[in-house]
């Protein structure tokens, strides 16, 4: 189990610095848990006083409205840490985390944190990184909201996928996709039948091609 947590961590950027020992007694300190799709790995209203590794698989991380609508923040995948406003004093948790295929992913308690900190001060910067860069998310997503029409916010969507998580196939970008139409929906605040529509439309035109698993951009430079 602990050579396995640390092929994980010697491949995670955010581990860099670390030595092979340190690595180790991180593992033995460290557990790791695995769940299948649609489970949950904390809820709303949890107390926050953990951080997550996601390390195989994806989430999606979301909250409900008063009404109880659910509203997808974002989307994790392999390699990147959530529940990380746990590090804030966020107290109860705002959101939840929940598997979109079957996950696995490594726990880690604030005073192991403090501990790697110690350790390695970069981890610290690189976390403060993290966090700040999905708080521009939040408020790039709303400002979209004011000034993009729900077409370009779902294109824009296709395009932020394909500069994380595409894989060029020739001249064409391919996206393996675990998010449902609703999904997309509320990430673009548009809804189920909007995306259809949209994603309908750009394959009718051959600017994508999509099923259930994939999407396929066939000129990423001229999708609109």
């Amino acid at each position: 189990m602990s050579k396995s947590k640390i092929w994980y961590f010697e491949n995670f950027n955010i581990f860099e610095g670390f030595s092979q020992e340190q690595l180790l007694e991180i593992a033995n300190q460290t557990a790791m848990k695995s769940v299948s799709k649609g489970e949950y790995i904390y809820f709303l209203n949890e107390m926050s006083d953990k951080i997550y590794l996601l390390k195989e698989g994806s989430i999606k991380i979301g909250t409900y409205t008063d009404d109880g609508r659910e509203v997808v923040k974002a989307e994790l995948r392999q390699g990147e840490l959530f529940g990380e406003m746990a590090l804030t004093d966020e107290g109860i948790r705002q959101d939840f985390a929940q598997a979109l295929e079957k996950v696995k992913y490594c726990i880690f308690d604030l005073a192991m944190i403090d501990k790697m900190v110690e350790t390695n001060p970069k981890l610290s910067l690189k976390i403060t990184k993290i966090v700040g860069f999905r708080l521009r998310k939040v408020e790039n997503k709303l400002a979209d909201l004011v000034f993009k029409d729900a077409r370009t916010r779902i294109v824009d969507f296709l395009k932020d996928q394909a500069s994380q998580y595409g894989k060029p196939i020739g001249t064409e970008t391919l996206i393996w996709n675990k998010l449902t139409h609703k999904d997309i929906a509320s990430l673009t605040a548009t809804s189920r039948q909007t995306v259809t529509t949209i994603l309908n439309d750009l394959r009718t035109k051959n600017m994508i091609y999509f099923d259930r698993k994939r999407i396929l951009i066939r000129d990423l430079e001229n999708l609109v």
